[in-house]
């Protein structure tokens, strides 16, 4: 059946979503299984000793091999080193898009028609050449690239929201982001006022936060142990936290889980505690997206609401701080993480079967219809951002941009074909 695919690749989780045509009509989008039947695969590249390409964090490394996080270094001169080879960072991204496009295209049976790639809401027209020229490097020619925020807003328009509007809070497992969507003649959206962001800022602080607590609560138990079992106390800290923090969202109280020495320890959690622990982070960022707003020349009130997206803001109080400082409604979908991928994909709908423009009573009389030009990228909506033929920036008109700089020789990530075709999930059975 024919399908459209949106990918997110988050600073933490990769996610992607497709939706299959139904006649004319396309189906709601829908997460796809990337590893074990989970939607969520970590945003983590390993470079085996063999050459071979993984995907996901491995069982056990000296780090040298292992690399994270890449994204947010696009546009950074300095390359990351894996395994001891110089590799850009829009290498290391298309790599990893290319791994979901083909995991997709074997689950499918086919190609997609479409592929629509988010990408953090305050990239300049530079960074998104570099990406798209390394996607077009492995074969990736028609990948459409789209602001995170826009495609937050897409998903929550196909669940319903109607407003025309918007200010998107995405908050990641290591970033924050705030911009401002708005409903184009075609019923898409864009971007527009100026995003902004806290970098590094996430749910991953919200774990660290949690963890530190639970390492208080256990100093004496941990001073008393070796190092060894200290090490080995400790080991399941992060994903225990992990846990408690996605519980609380629903639950008054949750208990954090270690097995010490001495036995199973349980070091009860109140919802209460932990948003005590995390509102001043939570905070900043609600007066960050309020500061957007007031960016724009907007007044909270001219919004038609905020829209969510991120496991983290699943939890109560950030929602609660967003109402009370903006005073409009608040939207959240049920699994806020997969909120950009699934977005992505009902752009990608739009892309193959773009929605009608209106037109005037005097343009539907014309006899000469206006030739079709290729879009400019302006604005970072849907139709601005449809594949288009490259054409070199403009610094006067793209301030935004980095002038030009000196030409820097970064070595690529040079793998056998074989081994890229051949990537396979590492779900921390490999060394």
């Amino acid at each position: 059946m024919p399908y459209v695919l949106g990918i997110d690749i988050g600073s933490t989780n990769t996610a992607a979503a497709v939706a299959r045509r139904d006649g004319r009509a396309w189906t709601r989008p829908e997460a796809v299984p990337l590893n074990a039947g989970s939607p969520l695969v970590p945003s983590v590249l390993h470079l085996a000793e063999d050459g071979a390409l993984h995907i996901g964090a491995p069982a056990t490394d000296d780090g040298s091999r292992t690399t994270r996080d890449f994204v947010r270094r696009i546009g950074d001169d300095v390359p990351l080193l894996l395994g001891g080879e110089a590799c850009a960072p829009q290498t290391l991204t298309a790599e990893l898009a290319a791994w979901v496009v083909e995991q997709v295209h074997a689950a499918e049976g086919g190609p997609a028609e479409a592929v629509v790639l988010s990408h953090p809401a305050g990239w300049r027209p530079y960074r998104r050449e570099l990406l798209r020229r390394a996607l077009t490097d492995l074969g990736l020619r028609a990948v459409t690239l789209l602001p995170r925020t826009v495609t937050v807003a897409e998903s929550h328009a196909a669940r319903g929201f109607a407003g025309t509007t918007a200010a998107v809070y995405a908050l990641g497992g290591a970033s924050f982001e705030a911009a401002l969507v708005r409903r184009t003649a075609r019923g898409t959206y864009e971007s527009f006022g100026t995003p902004q962001g806290l970098d590094p800022v996430g749910g991953a602080d919200f774990d660290e936060l949690l963890a530190s607590h639970v390492r208080t609560v256990l100093s004496r138990e941990l001073a008393a142990i070796g190092r060894r079992d200290h090490h080995a106390a400790l080991r399941d800290l992060p994903v225990e936290c992990d846990r408690v923090k996605r519980a609380l969202t629903v639950e008054p109280a949750a208990d954090v889980v270690l097995n010490m020495p001495t036995g199973p320890a349980r070091i009860p959690v109140t919802r209460a505690q932990f948003e005590a622990m995390i509102r001043p982070t939570v905070q900043a960022t609600v007066e960050l997206l309020l500061r957007t707003v007031h960016g724009a020349g907007l007044a909270p009130t001219q919004l038609d609401g905020v829209l969510l997206a991120g496991g983290s803001t699943r939890i109560p109080l950030v929602a609660e701080l967003i109402g009370t400082a903006l005073g409009v409604p608040v939207e959240v979908e049920p699994d806020a993480q997969l909120t950009a991928a699934t977005g992505a994909a009902s752009a990608a709908c739009q892309v193959v079967s773009p929605r009608p423009r209106p037109q005037s009573q005097s343009q539907s009389q014309s006899q000469s219809p206006a030739p079709v030009r290729d879009p400019a990228p302006v604005g970072g909506g849907v139709r601005a951002a449809l594949p288009a033929l490259r054409r070199p920036r403009n610094h006067a008109t793209d301030p935004g941009d980095p002038p030009p700089r000196p030409p820097v020789r970064i070595l690529p990530l040079d793998l056998p074909k074989a081994s890229r075709l051949a990537l396979t999930l590492n779900r921390g059975r490999e060394g």
